[in-house]
């Protein structure tokens, strides 16, 4: 049997432009003459829908859309498609995650999604009711089972979650001889190591070939790196993945299997980063789910230019470097605002990296605006000494101008504040937290330094010159709020910090444990009660681009008020 892998870029809530996109891909499906077309998870509404699921508008334009579908897909071929239906169930949630597969105009098969995750940046118990019984489709000589996403992870050991069903093992005592399994499973670093293990684990176990569909493109913070593949009966891994971050057609032919595998287009392996972790290749992904999470972010939400901040620090570096990536350089304005306490060389390097991006670099003195503040709170501060206060009213003011850019000429500002800080609260509430989205907000000091260091390495190789001025790499990162002010004045370096930060937000330990670990007790102490009494600036930052396996925001939801307890 000939079948196509369709990994598409879902909008949330546009039906007809997911419609059209199934209908296109379907249609080249037919003249590729595929007998069987897979879409991924929720594909025809987009995922995750949230709370618009409370909608019954929402419900209803997905029903209606797969009507349409049903009309207007080439009838010979069968298509299977994710969306969300009412509850044929006389008792719990009023809807289900179902996959249905369309055949000469008729719905003929519908598989309810068993397993509804609630851990990380997942809700979906909130809104779906789990199936009940697990069906085959009959066709072409196969008997095809869909697990949908969730459904084949299983056997993963996820922490805090224990499922009682196994709808895996369901379908393969019923005999199963090809199992799908349409997903919308987020990227992060490493994940595809871990699908493709689970995949083999579950080849090996029944003997059947397993087709993986996953969702591809961003939704908000989410990013969806696509990577569906086809694991051979008894694992066999020498099958081509479609592409990563890109939209991609595959025919795979049940009677053929290949003699070896091929390489992700556009992914070149190269050294380990020992500074983050990360090697050359991890870096190359992660960079590329950042550009599309911006691009996505920036189509999806009706922009079509960005802006921010240069300071001629590093983290301003990467987000520029990225942002002209993701929209082009003519679409990307970067902001030179300089203060008393700017040195010469930040601004020089910030000129030097728009000239080597080639986008627009404009400079905004605020030294006359910071002056005027100064003077109308000189009576309400009483002659008390420079400190915070001055220096948050600096990134305030910076924050006003991008915004007021913003508001003139429709450009959407990215912030540009990293993981450390942010979970240190090393930011200004209504200065550098002001913006529309945060691409770096997932990403450690550490990784924004590899990240950099790895886009220089790829442009040398090719022949070029260093895009990011090593000069923002080698120099100690610094806000330039006072004078001489280094970032170590007020935390630890930052390969210290961002270890500590790994054990206390990836694997919940405690201080005690963290202790145990080799690191001071008070520094441990000090950090996580640090990061909680933070969180109120987090709840206020915008929506931070998720590329690791615990964000802030969606995938780390903690209380403002409360004890900070220690163990």
């Amino acid at each position: 049997m000939r079948i196509a892998i369709a990994q598409i870029n879902s909008t949330i809530g546009d039906f007809l432009g997911n419609k059209e996109k199934i209908l296109q891909f379907a249609r080249r499906a037919e003249e590729e003459k595929a007998d069987l077309v897979l879409f991924p998870e929720l594909a025809v509404c987009g995922y995750p829908p949230m709370d618009l699921l409370d909608q019954d508008c929402f419900t209803e334009l997905n029903i209606k859309t797969v009507r349409m579908l049903q009309q207007e897909l080439p009838p010979e071929i069968a298509v299977g498609l994710g969306f969300v239906n009412r509850n044929p169930f006389q008792s719990g949630k009023s809807l289900v995650n179902v996959y249905g597969i369309l055949h000469k105009r008729r719905l003929v098969f519908q598989q309810l999604k068993t397993l509804l995750p609630t851990y990380d940046v997942f809700d979906e118990a909130r809104n779906f009711e789990p199936a009940r019984n697990w069906d085959l489709f009959e066709y072409k000589g196969e008997r095809i089972g869909v697990a949908i996403c969730e459904d084949l992870w299983r056997e993963t050991g996820i922490p805090g979650t224990v499922y009682t069903k196994d709808p895996v093992r369901e379908l393969l005592d019923q005999g199963v001889t090809l199992l799908c399994a349409p997903s919308a499973s987020p990227y992060e670093a490493g994940k595809l190591k871990v699908r493709k293990e689970l995949a083999e684990r579950i080849s090996l176990r029944g003997n059947i070939p397993l087709i993986y569909v996953n969702a591809v493109g961003a939704n908000d913070q989410i990013i969806f790196d696509g990577r569906s593949f086809v694991m051979n009966r008894g694992g066999n891994k020498g099958l081509t993945e479609a592409k990563a971050f890109d939209e991609d057609f595959l025919i795979w032919n049940s009677a053929l299997v290949p003699s070896k595998s091929e390489p992700v287009p556009g992914i070149y392996p190269g050294t380990h980063c020992e500074d983050a972790g990360l090697s050359a290749y991890e870096l190359d992904i992660m960079e590329t789910a950042l550009t599309t999470g911006i691009r996505d972010y920036m189509k999806k939400c009706g922009f079509s230019r960005a802006h921010l901040g240069l300071s001629g620090g590093i983290d301003s570096a990467l987000v520029a470097y990225l942002a002209v990536k993701a929209a082009g350089p003519d679409n990307v304005v970067c902001f030179s605002m300089p203060s008393r306490f700017s040195s010469q060389g930040s601004k020089d390097d910030a000129k030097e990296l728009a000239a080597n991006l080639g986008c627009p670099y404009k400079t905004l003195p605020i030294e006359g605006i910071f002056s005027a503040f100064l003077s109308s709170l000189e009576e309400v501060f009483e002659n008390k000494p420079f400190d915070i206060a001055e220096e948050n009213l600096q990134a305030r003011i910076r924050g006003t101008l991008l915004m007021g850019y913003s508001n003139k000429f429709n450009s959407m500002l990215l912030t540009t504040g990293n993981k450390s800080e942010l979970a240190m609260g090393y930011c200004t509430l209504y200065g550098d937290t002001n913006g529309a989205l945060g691409p770096i907000g997932d990403v450690f000091k550490t990784e924004v330094f590899a990240l950099c260091r790895r886009i220089n390495e790829r442009a040398l190789a090719a022949g070029g010159k260093a895009i990011i001025p090593t000069a923002i790499i080698d120099k100690p990162p610094s806000a330039e709020l006072r004078p001489n002010q280094k970032d170590q004045d007020s935390l630890p370096p930052y390969n210290v910090l961002d270890q500590i930060l790994r054990l206390y937000l990836y694997e919940n330990l405690s201080k005690g444990e963290i202790v145990k670990r080799g690191w001071n007790d008070e520094l441990a102490q000090w950090i996580i009660k640090t990061v909680a009494r933070a969180e109120f600036k987090r709840r206020q930052a915008p929506p931070v681009l998720k590329v690791s396996k615990r964000a802030f925001g969606m995938g780390r939801r903690m209380p403002i008020a409360r004890v900070i307890y220690e163990s």
